[in-house]
């Protein structure tokens, strides 16, 4: 079976008995931070008893973190897990997706039997929302979800269309779901987060999640933020009561203290994503300038996952994206050595 995701290391070693190079799937190369494993495995002395199904003690310090109220908190086993609770939380008649976008949106919104419509990223301007998309902002449109950086393109949505796309939701009553699971990983996260802007726009909701930056995806936490509490509650009752686990919420709030290991993360990623997009382009790769810690690259090649796949290298086919086709492949940013290790391997498939 062959998965629609990325990180399929257990389908690896399952055929090749070994564990891959894997830059199929975009998590910290840094792998999980030393204070977050402590916390997680003393937590474990809680394990005969069930954990707090409010997630209080992680709310609270998400809310000092962040500065805003717990009420508008709502934590969960991983954005995806939000993204469905949402969807059934909302039931909604219409929703607007970009096309190539994350594919658990329309995943989510195909079990509420939402009609799904869609607008189709250009791959001549780098996939880049436009102006285009405020036309498909109306009255009737009840959920609009946008990837800010978008998965798999690592794009964002330029500042100011951003905040004209919030108010015309605002003017039109429609939802925006703003996808801010890879933020941290821009080069100025402030400069594009909406957190500021949810006090005054309760249609406004939030993703976010530690599994990327924290190297956290087999703890699974995410987290949404709304000024609309009533929404979050329907949302809560919209899954199981207890979403996350006791080592997952110690380790979310060890998480937060992790500054040191941020900034190290911050100039890995700022190194490394520049030099990788340039040897991409020098072996013949076009490659879309992605502002995260991932880039999408397109070569002719269309066997070019399954080779490499050969040679112990994991990447993201990218074709059963919507808005994409063979040849689009999507590779992690890590670590220098890792980074030279595939773009060797790469080269020698070339």
């Amino acid at each position: 079976m062959e998965l629609p995701h990325g990180g399929d290391w257990a389908g690896f070693v399952q055929e090749y008995g070994a564990m891959p190079l894997d830059f199929s799937a975009n998590v910290s190369p840094l792998g999980l931070p030393e204070g977050v494993r402590r916390a997680a495995a003393a937590a474990l002395e809680q394990a005969d008893r069930y954990p707090d199904p409010l997630c209080r003690a992680l709310r609270e310090k998400l809310s000092a973190s962040l500065g805003v109220p717990p009420e508008w908190i709502l934590c969960g086993n991983g954005a995806a897990d939000l993204i469905f609770r949402l969807a059934l939380a909302m039931r909604g008649r219409t929703a607007l997706v970009t096309a190539p976008t994350f594919s658990e949106y329309e995943q989510a919104l195909r079990a509420s039997d939402c009609e799904i419509r869609s607008f189709t990223l250009d791959a001549e301007t780098d996939f880049t929302v436009t102006e285009a998309l405020l036309e498909r902002i109306h009255p009737g449109l009840d959920l609009l979800f946008l990837c800010e950086p978008n998965n798999p393109t690592g794009r964002t949505t330029p500042r100011p269309l951003l905040q004209r796309i919030l108010e015309r939701c605002a003017q039109c009553g429609t939802l925006l779901v703003a996808d801010e699971c890879f933020n941290a990983f821009l080069d100025d996260p402030a400069a594009h987060t909406l957190l500021n802007e949810l006090a005054g726009h309760p249609k406004l909701l939030i993703l976010r999640a530690f599994t990327k930056w924290y190297g956290m995806a087999g703890l699974r936490l995410g987290y949404a933020l709304c000024a609309d509490e009533a929404l979050l509650e329907r949302m809560r009752l919209c899954g199981q009561p207890w979403a996350v686990s006791t080592p997952a919420q110690a380790a979310g709030r060890a998480a937060l203290d992790e500054k040191a290991y941020s900034e190290q993360l911050r100039a890995l990623i700022a190194a490394e994503r520049p030099r990788m997009r340039e040897k991409l382009l020098a072996l013949g790769c076009r490659v879309v300038p992605g502002e995260a810690n991932y880039l999408l690259f397109f070569h002719p090649r269309t066997d070019l996952g399954a080779a490499l796949r050969n040679k112990g290298v994991l990447v993201r086919r990218c074709d059963n994206y919507p808005g994409l086709g063979p040849g689009w492949y999507r590779a992690a940013v890590r670590t220098r050595e890792e980074n030279d290790a595939f773009l060797k391997t790469l080269e020698e498939v070339l």
